[in-house]
């Protein structure tokens, strides 16, 4: 046994180091291989990931990636966590269900099995306010922290909280909670305007009579669900953070306390170093905005965070994917120091989620937090190269972002301006194409899709025109409320109308050409290409695809059932055979071909599908010409 000398030496010392340049010049010789001669800074670019806001993810890091100084845990700036300590972060569960005696059930079921507050939507489609004592029976208030959502009903809806406080004996500096006030936020989801002299009277009378409760709510989730980038979140965050810290100091608050009454609200990705940095960011921008305002108490800068898995990421196909999304995203959240994490159900798109749904939502966190000890470290991304990159690039662009919202006479000026509006609906323009072009592929839906999958089906969310939960397009002045998979939604929806309708999907026909190493990996393409619009792939080898025979493809189309084909092979048997082979497919009654490829001429193919074609405009004409329901 070789015993090492105890005098602090680097296993690796007797190694030289490596440099940039070495690197760089192994880079070089793997791109040449694959035929890009490029070198030096441009080899670097090749390897590098563009991000919205104008972002780039280089493919290596080094302390030269220098970025200020992160401070500590729970100081200014506060980008490594607004407490001193490393202490995990609350479990807050989302409730919406409008019946008091299922929404009570479900609120002690949580509590018993992890969760440590409460987020209920109240109003509207929610929770009656009435209904709020019965719901929260037996819940210890001291204990477990209450959150509301209520829409245009906040104000009756928090005057009920604090009443329940009163009647149940709640010490009020022991009350827990936030009563969820956010004019311009439900201004920006519904496009009806709210007076704010209701919030900014809670917030005299919490920070009068409850310390421990929270007025308002700066939620960012509104225009992360319209498809605002990560910047855009933040830039509309700060600007809505600083418009109710107007509110407050003009009704006579201290700056000190009207900061201890705002809440701050994230959306969390599957993206998980940018919601990382996002949350870092958020916390530098809010240290520096509330610095600028004068606050002088110790902890006044430090941004409370309530961070919530997207909605934007959920899919209604394959929805136990969403498992995958939400775990990630919650990690992110947790080692991007959020305070309070809320992680959706797998079924949130479907309707009301059921036991199991929640269950498996709550038990991410107590995973990640009681097994993984994820809550044990501050800030463990801090000191990364690129973390740290990343948060200071982010910070700048939002910034600017909140800058020109500023300029613009602040949020509510921008909101009904349609600058906002505009701007995010670019941003998610941009990240559509992307989307339709599987360049951002969503697993189980544009990749992997299952046609044969059972349906999950949930009781469904009771509509109500006063505070509409989920719309996908804004009236004139609301923002929309898009999802990632919702060409595709349409698209399979299309189809199981033609399901239900005839007994049978709409069928492509691929037509294989060659031995299996020449079609195998266009045919999968393919069909994993059709299946993403609900066009079921037949794959009839009942001819013998290496010996081709043009009338016997065309023989085994005619059984298939189908009313399209596509041709899969490789480039130098399309030039041999795809036109003789899409002559006699025409010939058998295909009314259209296609050819898995880049397009080419080919006499009788009608259209070409390859990596970065408009996948959903593709499936669109397929569906059209076949006649399914639009």
């Amino acid at each position: 046994m070789t015993v090492l000398p105890d005098d602090g030496l680097s296993l690796a010392a007797e190694f030289p180091d490596a440099t940039h340049t070495q690197w760089q010049s192994l880079v070089e010789g793997v791109l040449r291989k694959s035929g890009k001669d490029v070198s030096g800074a441009a080899a670097e670019q090749v390897l590098a990931t563009a991000l919205e806001d104008g972002l780039v993810v280089a493919p290596l890091y080094t302390a030269r990636d220098t970025a200020p100084a992160a401070g500590y845990p729970g100081f200014p700036p506060y980008v490594r966590g607004g407490r001193p300590a490393a202490a995990g972060w609350d479990v807050r569960q989302r409730h919406e269900r409008p019946d008091p005696e299922h929404a009570n059930a479900a609120v002690l079921s949580d509590l018993e099995n992890g969760v440590t507050s409460l987020w209920l939507a109240v109003g509207g489609p929610g929770l009656p306010v009435a209904g709020l004592a019965r719901a929260l029976d037996g819940v210890y208030l001291d204990l477990a922290p209450v959150v509301l959502d209520a829409g245009a009903e906040t104000g009756a809806a928090a005057r009920e909280l604090l009443r329940l406080y009163e009647e149940r004996g709640v010490p009020r500096d022991a009350a827990r909670g936030n009563l969820g006030a956010d004019p311009l936020g439900y201004e920006a989801r519904t496009g009806d305007p709210v007076a704010p002299e209701e919030a900014v009277e809670l917030a005299r009378r919490c920070a009068r009579d409850y310390p421990g409760v929270r007025a308002l709510t700066v939620d960012a989730l509104p225009y992360h669900e319209a498809g605002a980038s990560a910047a855009e979140e933040l830039g509309c965050s700060l600007a809505t953070g600083v418009a109710y810290l107007r509110l407050l100091t003009e009704a006579g608050l201290p700056v000190d306390a009207a900061c201890r009454q705002l809440e701050f609200r994230y959306a969390a990705t599957a993206d998980q170093f940018l919601t990382v940095a996002k949350l870092r960011a958020a916390r530098r921008l809010w240290s520096r905005v509330v610095d600028v305002c004068g606050a002088g108490a110790t902890g006044a800068g430090a941004q409370v965070q309530h961070a919530v898995t997207s909605p934007v990421m959920m899919t209604r196909r394959d929805p136990y994917v969403n498992m995958l999304r939400t775990t990630i995203a919650c990690l992110a959240a947790g080692v991007g120091g959020a305070d309070a994490v809320t992680v959706l159900p797998f079924d949130h798109e479907l309707g009301l989620p059921d036991a199991f749904a929640r269950r498996i939502a709550r038990n991410t966190s107590s995973i990640l937090l009681e097994e993984s000890h994820l809550g044990r470290v501050a800030d463990p991304a801090g000191g990364s190269w690129y973390v740290e990159r990343l948060t200071d690039e982010l910070a700048h662009a939002a910034w600017s972002f909140f800058q020109e919202l500023e300029r613009a006479g602040g949020q509510r000026a921008a909101l009904r301006s349609g600058l906002v509006g505009d701007r995010i609906a670019a941003t998610w323009a941009e990240r559509g194409t992307k989307l339709a072009r599987r360049s951002e592929p969503i697993t189980g839906v544009s990749e992997f899709p299952n046609l044969a999958e059972k349906p999950v089906v949930r009781e469904p969310v009771p509509e109500h025109p006063g505070r509409p939960l989920r719309r996908t397009s804004g009236n004139a002045q609301g923002l929309p409320q898009v999802r990632r998979d919702e060409a595709y939604e349409a698209l399979r929806a299309r189809s199981d109308a033609r399901l239900a309708a005839t007994g049978t999907r709409p069928r492509v026909f691929l037509a294989v050409l060659g031995p299996a190493a020449a079609h195998t990996a266009r045919a999968a393409f393919a069909a994993n290409l059709f299946q993403a619009g609900g066009v079921e792939p037949v794959d009839d080898q009942q001819y013998d695809p290496v010996s081709v025979d043009a009338d016997a493809v065309a023989e085994a189309f005619a059984r298939s059932g189908a009313e399209i084909a596509c041709l899969c092979s490789s480039d130098a048997l399309y030039e041999e055979q795809a036109e003789s082979v899409a002559a006699a497919l025409k010939s058998a009654g295909a009314a259209r071909v296609f050819l898995a490829g880049r397009p080419g001429r080919h006499e009788g193919v009608d259209a070409h599908v390859f990596a970065g074609c408009d996948a959903p405009a593709v499936l669109s004409s397929v569906l059209d010409l076949i006649g399914a329901p639009a």
